[in-house]
């Protein structure tokens, strides 16, 4: 994005903070009118596009129905006269704008089925003073921005949002750079993509965002289909889709419980955050549920049934990436029956450590999952890819990281190496991949990538936590930095912890044993 869309970016954002600190409204009830009003204002701009174009293309006078259908098949949303933003802009001083509003969003589902009972429509909430100075704001959007800059105004916000709502704003929204990572990785080019936990609809966005960059039609490619808990974030996933101009069918319901898209064995990808260490989940509703075929876990914490489902759903060429928790790697017990019987499926494609404070709510560094059904009967069936992606980030601001884009194409760049495919450049990103593979080929690097062997997991008690088997990177004296080799050193602590726990559980388990022997 160029620096002027950032500054757009920043301008809009100031000037919309500055209005809810002087509204009575929290944040959580400011954003979604707010979403809406950017939506409002991407519709507009992209009907007046058509109409310019139907303009030049018409002769003679056509109906409204057929203009209706003209603009529908250039996949833009019909907008009635009283739902265009100039009209609202311009509404006489003492008009009720709120209502006014809120009778073009209706006006809006009434001409768009697709998006019935999706658009917000609580504008008289806010006060005309705070509403004329949100269209003007909105209004200064250029009308000429170029691409999917809207819907990169749009994610902007979604982020900001996120940052401000705390916990309840990781709900609904994934940092973009973990889900362009994801999707860079599964490389989902065509076919059905899933999300059961699909919150706004981000990994949908950043699939199509990525057919696109590889010069093809995404409405044409892929198809989408999501599954959300919450009513309120299904409505802002389908106003994401929206605004990129995509389309898909996005249900609500309890994902543990309810299986609406009769999703086993049908999806050729597969991405998601799901909530982490979930507990209470009554297993008992699940019983015989085919989306649990390595069994039920004894722990109270969904992580593996999250990650079941996951691998239930995929066809059997199918690719799935999903943030997992760090702990999902190393658990013990039934979970690591299941992450057994998962390996040895040969599912397990590769893994993926990524550092602290990349998420919004949570500081804690995460892991990323990708499994792989067709490496079966191939090279790779055998082995497990291990990338250790924590010293690679950009710092945002004390508290925040993310990955440049360039930092995206190297890592899935590795990825690629491993799978015997062509390297990408997009993003610049070959002078990074030449500095650890020199003759283009994969290998193992130290405190990078390492490539282990299902064996060589089975003697680390089937673990998948990549400071396993990555290891360190060798570093001349020259180059020594004392908080690196601090945090590095940390790292390995925590990794030679978790051996130590589960030397202390092996001990416990044969002690246990001799005394009933005895």
């Amino acid at each position: 994005m160029t620096n002027n869309n950032k500054d757009l970016e920043s301008r809009l954002w100031g000037a919309a903070d500055e209005l809810r600190a002087n509204s009575k409204l929290k944040a959580s009830e400011y954003s979604i009118p707010v979403l809406g009003l950017i939506f409002l204002r991407f519709a507009d701009a992209k009907f007046s596009e058509a109409q310019k174009q139907i303009g030049k293309q018409g002769k003679g006078r056509r109906s409204s129905s057929s203009n209706k259908e003209r603009y529908q098949a250039m996949g833009v949303l019909y907008l009635p006269e009283e739902a265009r933003f100039e009209n609202l802009m311009n509404l006489p001083e003492g008009e009720n704008i709120g209502q006014a509003i809120n009778d073009a969003m209706r006006a809006i589902e009434a001409e768009n089925p697709d998006l019935r009972d999706v658009l917000p429509k609580t504008y008289n909430r806010l006060e005309n003073r705070i509403l004329v100075e949100l269209l003007k704001m909105m209004g200064s959007i250029p009308m000429d921005m170029e691409g999917d800059a809207f819907g990169k105004v749009y994610e902007y916000f979604l982020g900001k949002f996120a940052m401000t709502e705390g916990q309840k704003g990781g709900e609904f929204y994934t940092p973009t750079s973990i889900v362009k990572l994801i999707v860079e990785i599964i490389e989902p080019f065509h076919g059905r993509i899933f999300d059961p936990a699909c919150g706004s609809g981000g990994m949908f966005v950043q699939s199509a965002r990525f057919v696109r960059e590889h010069k093809a039609n995404a409405m044409e490619k892929i198809s989408i289909y999501g599954q959300e808990r919450v009513a309120e974030t299904v409505r802002l996933g389908k106003m994401n889709l929206a605004v990129h101009g995509l389309a898909g069918d996005i249900r609500q319901g309890n994902t543990y419980y309810e299986d609406l898209h009769n999703s086993t064995g049908k999806f050729d990808f597969v991405m998601a955050n799901p909530p982490f260490n979930v507990n209470a989940v009554d297993k008992g509703r699940l019983k015989d549920d085919p989306r649990y075929p390595f069994g039920m876990p004894r722990t109270d914490n969904a992580n593996y049934l999250w990650i079941q489902h996951f691998y239930s759903a995929l066809s059997d060429t199918g690719r799935a990436g999903f943030v997992m928790a760090n702990s999902a790697s190393d658990a013990r017990a039934s979970e690591l029956e299941i992450r057994r019987q998962l390996i040895e499926a040969k599912a397990v494609d590769v893994m993926v450590a990524v550092g602290s404070n990349f998420f919004y709510t949570v500081t804690l560094p995460c892991t990323l999952w990708f499994l792989d059904k067709g490496t079966r009967d191939t090279e790779r069936e055998d082995t497990v890819l291990f990338i250790d992606a924590r010293h690679i980030y950009r710092q945002l601001d004390r508290a925040h990281r993310d990955f440049t884009p360039e930092q995206i194409e190297f890592l899935a760049n590795i990825v690629r190496l491993y799978r015997g495919e062509e390297p990408d450049n997009l993003h610049d990103s070959a002078a990074m991949l030449e500095e650890k593979f020199l003759d283009g080929q994969y290998q193992d690097v130290p405190g990078l990538c390492k490539v282990a062997s299902i064996e060589e997991i089975e003697a680390q008690g089937w673990s998948l936590n990549p400071g396993r088997y990555v290891g360190v990177a060798a570093r001349e004296e020259d180059d020594f930095d004392f908080f690196d080799r601090l945090e590095e050193l940390n790292e390995e602590l925590e990794v030679r912890n978790g051996e130590a726990r589960e030397l202390e559980e092996r001990i416990g388990e044969n002690v246990a044993m001799l005394l009933e022997v005895n």
